[in-house]
């Protein structure tokens, strides 16, 4: 320990150098539920220099690397692995250029992604991904893992608005990916390889981001309904009149009891679902949409559809889908937040057999999520220390990734694979496309350095 922490410090400066258990143990785990491991040491790195040397040094000593940002993942994917260097970039938290003419926005990856969509929104400008830890976490880590949110049925993911990047290679080498251009088909698009590579293939430090015109108007609705059929119902018959909102949530019943327990937003407890819905753009159109969409959830079966008065009572109603996670997370000592992806016309066969699996282990499960992309947080009120009760909550698990490979979905639609999900991978994926993840791996992290373990062994 002393060693390794002696000659990272004549790469950094010493107090930055991070060994005492008592600073280490925010680093042992993430915001992943039931896991997490002792962090050897840690290093703040400050410059695109100091990342480099830690790695150049960590590949002529065969050591580890796990790169961290605010440590808000859901898939283990920065918890440590035995030995390892834990590399922590939220220090290098600039935003370095804002360029209105061009519609970017360049950040280094330890930029809180609130404060980026802050400072285009300060410009008349909008960067659109908006994951639920958004006031916390860093834009290189929602790079990392490729995160969703909720606007992504209308504006797309992460992946969406990455235009370039600066990665420290496993090489210790520095490369830039990408460019402004709106267009550049010259070569592979290597800078989409490393989105979504939770930190397997590089280090991502800088990060080029594509902003867009910020809507002129937003209008909000909510809608609650008896029966969950009606819901999802509501959310096919608002795609296929060709409406797009920015916004199309759900919550199911158990959530939104939790939900009205904790924040008291006049929920009805007795509803199966809720459905809230936004719509941005030119005025004119909002109003033309939110009319829709309230005419198409009657139509559906809606019992009560309550239409935002202004801008206060839009994120009062807002509130039943953000506080989700934060209610359920009461209830229980244990609160394993998973997410699951199926096509939208799968969402209701997806619900019930969610439902059904928490019947047949007996567990609670709260399920809410991005109705809109079919994207879907089965969320488990469990106690890890509960061995007999946490083999049910494996084999609950097991039972719905199966069921949305099964329905034509994914295991994961925005948290990532990491430690928590490798087990499901082969499944989901197929031996053919797991080989050629493995190849990539081993092309560009030969010696298995970078976040070793992750994704796969």
């Amino acid at each position: 320990m002393a060693d390794i922490a002696i000659e990272l410090a004549a790469l950094v400066a010493a107090d930055r150098v991070l060994t005492r258990p008592e600073d280490l143990v925010t680093y042992g785990f993430d915001g992943t539920a039931a896991l997490s491991a002792p962090a050897r040491v840690v290093v703040m790195a400050q410059t695109v220099e100091e990342v480099a040397a830690v790695v150049r040094y960590a590949a002529a000593n065969k050591v580890p690397v796990v790169t961290r940002g605010s440590g808000t993942g859901l898939s283990g994917g920065s918890v440590p692995v035995p030995g390892a260097i834990i590399l922590c970039l939220v220090r290098m938290d600039r935003i370095l250029e804002l360029d209105e003419r061009n519609l970017t926005v360049l950040v280094e990856a330890g930029a809180i992604t609130q404060q980026v969509a802050e400072a285009a929104d300060r410009v008349g400008l909008l960067y659109p991904p908006d994951p639920g830890s958004m006031k916390i976490s860093t834009i290189g880590g929602n790079v990392a893992e490729n995160s969703g949110g909720l606007r992504g049925l209308k504006y797309g993911i992460t992946r969406d608005y990455v235009m370039g990047m600066e990665v420290v290679l496993a090489s210790g080498d520095v490369v830039w990916l990408g460019n402004k251009c709106v267009k550049d088909v010259a070569g592979y698009s290597l800078k989409d390889l490393f989105v979504g590579s939770e930190g397997t293939l590089g280090v991502i430090t800088k990060v080029l981001l594509k902003l867009v015109p910020k809507p002129q108007a937003r209008r909000t609705l909510l809608a609650t309904f008896g029966r969950m059929s009606a819901a999802a119902d509501t959310v096919s018959a608002i795609i296929a009149a060709k409406i797009i909102p920015c916004t199309l949530e759900f919550l199911d019943r158990v959530t939104i009891e939790c939900v009205e327990a904790y924040a008291k937003v006049g929920l009805p407890v007795g509803a199966e679902a809720l459905l809230l819905m936004e719509s941005d753009g030119h005025p004119a159109v909002v109003d033309e949409q939110v009319q829709a969409m309230e005419a198409i959830a009657r139509r559906c079966g809606a019992d009560a559809v309550v239409v935002a008065r202004d801008a206060a009572h839009a994120a009062q109603l807002a509130t039943a889908r953000r506080a989700a996670f934060s209610a359920l997370a009461r209830v229980a000592p244990t609160t394993i937040l998973e997410d699951a992806t199926v096509p939208r016309s799968e969402l209701t066969k997806m619900i019930e057999g969610v439902q059904a699996v928490a019947g047949k282990y007996g567990l609670r499960i709260g399920i809410f999520g991005h109705m809109g992309d079919g994207n879907l947080h089965p969320t488990f009120l469990t106690d890890e220390r509960n061995t007999e009760e946490m083999e049910r909550v494996e084999k609950a698990m097991h039972e719905i990734f199966t069921l949305a490979v099964r329905l034509g979905g994914t295991i994961t639609g925005e948290h990532g694979v990491g430690l928590a999900k490798k087990r499901f991978l082969p499944e989901a994926l197929g031996e053919g496309s797991l080989q050629l993840l493995r190849q990539c791996k081993r092309a560009m992290d030969p010696d298995g350095i970078l976040n070793p373990g992750k994704i796969f062994d």
